[in-house]
């Protein structure tokens, strides 16, 4: 089997060695050939020389790809373009990997009967979660691309998330790459670009599978611990959501391009954050008004453009 590794970066040349000394680590069987694509997104920092090191400590085994055009997705999509692997496997650059993660990943997809897999990703906490923090939702650890569904392994029913998971190479020419209007850019949250591409192939009937034995471990920074990240997280969810899914089927009514459904969603969740008196529930409920908020706010620009 031929496998490539795709791992984006931008402008974080000092955690970006950790992440590229695990995969360096992986233990495979001697038969596959792999080979770990590192797209530099545009940075302004050292990551050249990062890469370059090891380029040089392991000949072969590194390669150097950049990719001017800002956003993940066009990084995504320029490590597809230079791939030449029959698998093609996606990490962050920021999360930290055990020696048997590539291994245990690729593993359903040898057979072929499975399109793709998706690993379990574990939060690795800088700091203890603040007593406000939700945490036993269903997606509330979503902002912190936490993907845990359990020990067992299985089909999996619903999309991966990026910082680990493994697609057939073949996948890309017959569905398309990473939607370039989805996905981290710069500043902005927005999001959903890796899930987006997992829900259309299960869509067209494609099968996924959940391994959770394909473990990493994504940091949560002190800077991810405060409310206002949270808030515009979900913010930028609300808006990613309209961006990928568009209104809700059925919808008749609108104002400015805003289907009425919203500003009611939005009046409940306001009369639940005010009403609550829990911090953790208090402080969801607030998360779901600012989802609606920048639901409501992606409405309203798309109809501004369509206008003019």
């Amino acid at each position: 089997m031929k496998i490539n590794v795709i791992l984006c970066t931008y402008n974080r040349c000092q955690i970006l060695v950790k992440a590229l000394t695990g995969v360096a680590g992986q233990m495979l069987p001697e038969s596959d050939e792999w080979q770990v694509l590192v797209v530099d997104n545009n940075s302004s920092d050292q990551t050249h020389n990062v890469v370059r090191d090891f380029c040089q400590r392991y000949p072969g085994r590194f390669r150097y790809v950049f990719e001017a055009q800002q956003g993940l997705s066009h990084a995504r999509n320029a490590g597809i373009r230079e791939a030449r692997g029959d698998v093609l496997v996606f990490v962050d650059d920021d999360v930290t990997i055990g020696p048997m993660w590539l291994q245990h990943l690729i593993a359903p997809l040898r057979s072929g009967k499975y399109a793709g897999a998706g690993g379990r990703i574990l939060p690795e906490w800088a700091y203890p979660p603040p007593h406000w923090l939700p945490t036993k939702a269903r997606y509330a650890l979503a902002p912190f691309a936490v993907f845990d569904l359990g020990s067992e392994a299985g089909p999996l029913f619903e999309p991966p998330m990026g910082a680990s998971m493994a697609f057939q190479q073949r996948l890309f020419g017959t569905y398309g790459n990473f939607r370039t209007d989805l996905g981290r850019s710069g500043a902005s949250m927005i999001s959903n670009e890796d899930t987006e591409f997992g829900r259309r192939l299960l869509k067209a009937g494609e099968m996924l599978y959940y391994e959770p034995s394909a473990v990493v471990y994504h940091p949560v920074s002190k800077d991810r611990l405060q409310k206002n990240y949270l808030l515009k997280w979900w913010f930028g969810k609300g808006r990613s959501d309209i961006r990928e899914f568009g209104p809700r089927a059925g919808t008749r009514y609108f104002f400015r391009g805003i289907p009425l459904y919203l500003f009611r969603n939005l009046a409940r969740w306001m009369i639940c954050w005010l009403l609550a008196l829990d911090s953790r529930e208090r402080f969801q409920n607030k998360l779901n008004v600012w989802n609606k908020l920048g639901a409501i706010a992606e409405c309203y620009d798309a109809g501004r453009i369509t206008q003019e």
